[in-house]
């Protein structure tokens, strides 16, 4: 209630935050505890937004996986879980808060150490952390009319991150290179001859692990629906 909001009751910091969200959602925010959490980092208190962070990101995951699946009627599982994998990865949820403001209201300490080690990624763990939040103070309908009107349709052009097509075998090596990590690519399965069309499974493994499996109509699109598991299962998809 914006009678509990006045200057006398709240500091400066609560009032910046509460006209922010309410900027950022287009409604006044009912429990603002909830976002004061969302967006404070565990380098300035025990009480972080990293539970809130976890279930944001099961949330989005599940609301971008809903649009997906109405949208793209009849497009497989796979090409589902490169988009979605594409949407939500760190790179594009840390732009999504700078984007939104949510940047502004983040408490974190510069120089904390943890904060040096994640500084690709605490933007986009707060905005996890900012999902979070909205779910619990406006249910899942709300929160879904935010994540579709408020960052995927006004930020993320869809049709762009389906043209972009990438080679995944060249992503996986490449990642593999810079880790200094041993990769394997193997033909575990033929099927079919050549007068009725083969059908090859292959196997990826990173020093000894398999880390994905696809299967093509040859060896080399079999090695790239291998490849493409294991980057989205290592979260390396450009």
């Amino acid at each position: 209630m914006l009678s509990l909001f006045s200057r006398k009751n709240k500091s400066e910091k609560d009032l910046t935050l509460y006209t922010t969200i309410k900027g950022i959602l287009g409604k006044k925010p009912k429990n603002l505890d909830l976002y004061k959490l969302a967006v404070q980092h565990s380098s300035v208190s025990k009480d972080s937004n990293e539970r809130l962070e976890y279930l944001g990101d099961a949330i989005l995951g599940a609301i971008v996986a809903e649009y997906l699946f109405k949208k793209f009627p009849y497009k497989d599982e796979g090409f589902l879980t490169e988009i979605r994998s594409r949407i939500v990865k760190r790179e594009s949820l840390n732009g999504l808060a700078l984007k939104i403001g949510l940047n502004k209201v983040l408490q974190f300490q510069t120089q904390h150490k943890h904060v040096k080690h994640m500084n690709q990624s605490i933007y986009g763990n707060a905005l996890e952390a900012f999902i979070g939040a909205i779910y619990l103070d406006r249910g899942y309908k709300f929160c879904t009319k935010f994540i579709i009107n408020g960052l995927i349709k006004p930020y993320i052009n869809i049709q762009d991150i389906i043209d972009n097509h990438h080679n995944f075998k060249s992503v996986l090596i490449e990642w593999s290179q810079k880790n200094s990590k041993k990769i394997k690519f193997n033909i575990i399965k033929e099927k079919g001859t050549k007068h009725n069309t083969k059908e090859f499974t292959s196997q990826v493994s990173i020093d000894d692990e398999i880390v994905g499996q696809g299967i093509g109509f040859s060896k080399k699109k079999a090695e790239q629906a291998a490849a493409q598991k294991a980057c989205v299962l290592l979260q390396i998809l450009p």
